[in-house]
């Protein structure tokens, strides 16, 4: 009897250790996509900035919102909540995945949606909102795309990085709000 529960304490341990490694190996993959395909590693904004996001943008008259580099879907899913269609694009596949089972626990199917999708190669004019967490040395080259593509009175909040020729119209701590005149 002794043995048969040391074995079985075996297999579990086994199998503990095979599904550690696993997730390890699939975020491991994750960051090697993102980096092979010029996105910046993922780095979730908090709780806080994801409030602050949503409390800085009048959202009243707007109909359609994105995020740029969606992650796990969490300010996706707090657009859909605070009433507006919200829309994600995101280019690893894995947070992909994860962002659409966090908006399905939330009950947001129809609301919240994320895109496996590079958004240097989606034309941006449809949305009224735009959300991003950047990385430096890509603001200046959405700067530009957003200028031309977006159109008069659409609102662009960043988080932390910022634009050099916009002038934001709101800052609180690190989040930027500008509006495209």
């Amino acid at each position: 009897m002794s043995s048969v529960l040391v074995l079985a304490f075996i297999i579990c341990i086994f199998v503990f250790v095979v599904i550690f490694y696993l997730v390890a190996l699939f975020k491991i993959l994750g960051y090697i996509y993102t980096y092979l395909f010029w996105g910046a590693i993922n780095v979730p904004s908090t709780e806080e900035k994801v409030k602050q996001i949503i409390n800085i943008v009048d959202l009243s008259g707007k109909k359609k919102a994105i995020d740029l580099g969606s992650g796990d879907g969490r300010i996706v899913i707090a657009l859909a909540k605070a009433g507006i269609e919200a829309h994600g694009y995101e280019i690893n596949p894995f947070l992909v995945a994860r962002a659409k089972k966090n908006i399905k626990k939330a009950g947001l199917k129809n609301k919240a949606h994320v895109y496996l999708k590079n958004f240097w190669q989606e034309n941006l004019g449809e949305f009224d909102v735009v959300v991003v967490f950047g990385m430096k040395h890509v603001m200046a080259k959405l700067e530009k795309k957003l200028e031309k593509e977006l159109k008069p009175g659409a609102v662009v909040v960043l988080n932390y990085f910022t634009f050099s020729k916009w002038k934001p119209e709101k800052m609180e701590d690190d989040i930027y709000l500008y509006i495209k005149k």
